[in-house]
């Protein structure tokens, strides 16, 4: 029979995507007995954490995110230096769309507040430094924001990565392995969580990680209901011209980029599929992630007419990437969407008090963030408040749970164009 010791932890976390495996490593890294937990097989395909690219950038409307991405830059790069590889490949973002569009010019307005350097670009301008590729002349009203702060990150590899460091600093990791309740443990002075298969753990500290299935979960272990919104989304691949294919490779400095309006587009260099370009709206279709389709159209390009993409397409590529033919490729992924599309991260309260911490709600933008996400979970589990390297970057007002019986709707922003979709 194991010793009781084996199933008695510092910190459970649960949930193995990008921030539960960050936040393992950031636990395992101060010397702290943690366990991590996830219900599929580690790096599997059905939530938010897998796939071959996610963009980074500090071009966001809301002036609190900037210095977390670029706190993370450190923090990636220095994640990648101690397992000995790259998942983060550095590149310009250029940001576009109409100049009254209030998300674009609250970027510009972001930017200055955060002394981030960046140049504005016309629809008369040639983006010479992205090999001319990228045309606004289209669009009359339309202006560029150029800065050097994008990249793109490998997600499945970056998942490894953590679950390698935590591993190495002596964390425990156990998948398939679903978790089906989360109580607290008086006699034990700590919290027990329980196994679909009737395992019981026991720790001092619970950090619930759990993407799509946030909700359900939560729900289940308190009662209280989460503003997450499982989307189901996906990423088109769309034929670079024969001939053009060097122009689009992000080592000859193609951009990451963003377009403003209805709809939001993002997309990136050709760098995981030779001769193929990202270029995918923003959103998704809601759906039980227990219940998913699977349908490569089931998602962002669902909510938006296909035709408005390929249209997209066209206008800034020309006929160098084919719009006419439509993607040639498409993958299926998961957002979990709140309603302000800010984050949560917070206590769990009630019963549990500071004893659980949930962070979920990353709305398709969260990725980029993991590392610091990582930091901050594992000072709030192991020490129950930020520590100074993490508090003067980190404003956990914007993520508290409290916002949305306040309001609904969650942080009140001037920019609907992109917001509350």
């Amino acid at each position: 029979m194991a010793d009781y010791d084996d199933f008695t932890y510092d910190v459970i976390v649960v949930g193995a995507g990008v921030m539960g495996s960050s936040t393992a490593y950031q636990i395992a890294k101060r010397g702290q007995k943690v366990l991590l937990l996830e219900q599929f097989d580690f790096l599997h395909h059905r939530g938010s954490s897998h796939g071959e690219s996610r963009t980074t950038r500090v071009t966001y409307p809301e002036d609190y995110y900037p210095k977390m991405v670029l706190h993370s830059e450190k923090l990636w790069q220095e994640a990648e230096s101690e397992v000995g590889y790259k998942v983060y490949f550095k590149t310009p973002q250029f940001d576009m769309g109409p100049k009254d569009s209030k998300s674009l010019q609250a970027v510009i307005s972001s930017c200055r507040k955060n002394s981030i350097p960046f140049r504005i670009l016309d629809h008369d301008d040639e983006v010479k430094g992205f090999c001319g590729k990228f045309h606004l002349g289209d669009h009359e009203d339309w202006i560029g924001v150029v800065n050097e702060h994008g990249g793109v990150i490998k997600p499945t590899k970056a998942v490894s990565m953590f679950q390698t460091l935590a591993f190495k600093h002596g964390a425990r990791m156990k998948d398939n392995t679903e978790v089906s309740d989360i109580k607290r443990d008086d006699s034990n002075n700590g919290i027990v969580v329980i196994t679909k298969e009737k395992q019981r753990f026991w720790c001092s500290k619970c950090v619930v990680t759990a993407g799509a299935w946030m909700q359900k979960l939560v729900q289940k272990v308190s009662d209280l209901t989460l503003p997450i919104q499982p989307l189901q989304t996906a990423v088109h691949y769309w034929k670079i011209k024969e001939g053009y294919e060097d122009d689009f490779k992000i080592e000859n400095g193609f951009p990451t980029f963003a377009s403003y309006g209805e709809p939001y587009i993002y997309g990136t260099p050709s760098l995981e599929f030779p001769g193929l370009i990202k270029v995918a709206v923003h959103g998704g279709n809601p759906c039980d992630p227990d219940k998913r389709t699977w349908t490569n159209g089931g998602g962002g390009a669902a909510s938006v007419p296909l035709n408005s993409l390929r249209e997209w397409v066209r206008s800034k590529f020309g006929d160098v990437v084919d719009a006419v033919n439509g993607p040639v490729m498409a993958q299926s992924c998961m957002y979990s969407m709140t309603p302000d599309e800010d984050l949560i991260i917070d206590f769990l309260g009630a019963e549990f008090g500071n004893d659980v911490v949930v962070a979920g709600g990353f709305s398709g933008h969260g990725f980029k963030m993991a590392p610091i996400i990582g930091k901050v979970l594992s000072q709030l589990a192991i020490d129950g408040q930020l520590l100074e390297d993490i508090n003067s970057i980190v404003e956990l007002k914007y993520f508290r749970i409290q916002r949305f019986e306040e309001n609904p709707k969650g942080n009140l922003k001037e920019f609907e164009d992109q917001v509350g979709r």
